[in-house]
């Protein structure tokens, strides 16, 4: 490499599965502006190498053993909160998804994403985007839709019940802010966001700061899961 070249992202591979693991860990290898540094079988062999080599980014199955991959990425987040995580999983019920998403997930892919999406969601998440699969998105929809109904007054809960997590946090961003919300719950970027809207990116980038302490979340991972169970999308 030469001394002008930029220097690669680098990313640590964690799956309980050997044959998974070598195999996207030497497809990442294969493009030029990535560098697998260390691959991990379970969670506190993730944590360990983390730790060991501060990788740009890290790809990980969320169903290992020892630890999962939703409890490795908050231990890794509570170290570093700015360490863009990517789960690569079988699973794309609810569960795992929220799991890892409340955990700090800036990315979530089924393994069903073929190389293009993998490649692609490193460098998105390495240079701060986040990125779900079209099936995940589609499961967060499905999730929200099927939202029970708020119940008539006259038999609603009494008052001082409080309303879920994150219908109260919804309740302090403004309309502008709900909107932003909404369509980073789409998957669009900040500069599609400012296209749709009609302003400029940086007005959107205040607007995403401003909601993101509002809903208290770190990134738009987090941000989306919140946007689904308010039932905003």
């Amino acid at each position: 490499m030469s001394e002008n070249a930029p220097r690669a992202t680098t990313v640590v591979v964690a799956d309980d599965q050997g044959i998974i693991r070598e195999s996207v860990a030497a497809m990442l290898d294969l493009q030029s502006d990535i560098s697998v540094v260390a691959t991990a079988s379970n969670g506190i062999e993730l944590v360990a190498a983390v730790a060991e080599h501060r990788p740009d980014v890290v790809l990980t199955d969320l169903r290992m053993p020892e630890m999962d991959g939703a409890e490795a990425t908050r231990r890794l987040l509570t170290d570093d909160p700015d360490l863009p995580v990517v789960v690569l999983t079988t699973f794309d019920d609810d569960t795992s998804v929220f799991a890892a998403l409340d955990a700090g997930a800036r990315g979530y892919l089924t393994k069903d994403a073929g190389r293009h999406e993998l490649v692609a969601a490193v460098r998105a998440a390495a240079s701060g985007q986040s990125v779900l699969d079209p099936t995940v998105q589609a499961r967060l929809v499905n999730s929200a839709l099927r939202r029970p109904a708020a119940a008539p007054a006259e038999t609603a809960p009494a008052p001082q019940s409080p309303a879920p997590l994150a219908d109260r946090e919804l309740d302090h961003l403004t309309s502008r802010e709900r909107e932003v919300l909404g369509l980073i719950a789409d998957g669009l970027s900040n500069r599609d966001i400012a296209g749709r809207l009609f302003v400029s990116e940086s007005t959107i980038k205040t607007h995403i700061n401003n909601l993101f302490a509002k809903i208290h979340v770190r990134d738009r991972g987090q941000a989306v899961a919140v946007a689904f169970r308010a039932g905003l999308r």
